[in-house]
């Protein structure tokens, strides 16, 4: 039999090869440059989004540690708070209620799990937000994410918390969401003067830097560990004004990763914020 499957690893790149290529165009479009492009770095922040935040071992956890590692000797000061809802967008959420007093946030555990009872002058700095995957740019849920986008800052606002946008990624087989939803998140920040953290941004650059390195769960949409840790280094990088670049908590991968994903979400960030 004279059929070989040698060419198969060459195939495999091939593909590799175009599919960076894909996201490298999407990515390198020019757009509309983000109004908000600094907040007070927070202390404490929550999360309110769906399951691309609580995939492996929730995304608040990892911004948490990374800033920890940042600031040990003020570390105990930092909190975070996740309230994840499946498949949710921003209209599944009542926001009003994750703001009730003696409620979400009254209190945490330490290192050493202990409860902490915290002395909430205000529950939260910051409130991260994201809707459904695809909410922002389906012709059937776009006008939603619009007007919960309002409608969720202004209660957030009320609450004496800074409302932020969180830009979710691209599928990986859909490479031309990237744009989609990065247009869609700035034009909300830009409407409701509110900052956007660029995570799908940076998913596009890193796969466009680096396409061997996989930042997607089986299902193609879901990240994996090394998707999860991109998207909280971002989250730091955006929120903090800081490079996580040399922070060392490098999480689910391995530390040469962690550094690439740092640099790749610092890069995004300072990019996006500079309308490049």
């Amino acid at each position: 039999m004279t059929l070989s499957h040698r060419p198969k690893p060459r195939f495999v790149a091939s593909l590799a090869l175009i599919a960076s290529l894909c996201f490298a165009s999407v990515a390198s479009v020019a757009q509309e440059r983000p109004k908000v492009t600094k907040i007070a770095p927070p202390k404490s922040s929550i999360f309110i989004g769906n399951s691309f935040f609580y995939y492996n071992d929730s995304l608040h956890s990892m911004v948490l540690n990374l800033l920890k590692t940042a600031d040990p000797a003020d570390k105990a000061s930092y909190r975070s708070t996740s309230v994840t809802i499946s498949g949710s967008g921003f209209d599944w959420h009542d926001i009003g209620v994750y703001f009730r007093p003696d409620a979400v946030g009254r209190y945490s555990f330490d290192d050493n799990n202990n409860v902490v009872f915290n002395k909430l002058d205000k529950l939260f700095d910051i409130a991260i937000m994201m809707d459904c995957s695809q909410c922002p740019i389906h012709p059937q849920l776009k006008d939603i994410f619009v007007a919960y986008a309002k409608k969720n800052a202004e209660i957030v606002r009320s609450h004496g918390t800074e409302p932020v946008y969180f830009m979710s990624w691209a599928y990986a087989d859909k490479p031309e969401m990237t744009r989609q939803l990065a247009d869609a998140y700035t034009a909300a920040g830009n409407a409701n003067n509110a900052l956007v953290i660029p995570a799908g941004l940076a998913f596009a650059r890193a796969i466009e830097k680096r396409p061997t390195l996989n930042l997607y769960a089986p299902d193609k949409r879901h990240p994996s560990p090394a998707g999860s840790y991109l998207a909280a280094a971002t989250v730091y990088a955006a929120t903090t004004g800081q490079s996580p670049v040399g922070n060392g908590f490098a999480g689910p991968v391995d530390k040469d990763t962690a550094a690439f994903l740092q640099g790749v979400a610092w890069e995004t960030v300072q990019a996006y914020y500079k309308g490049e």
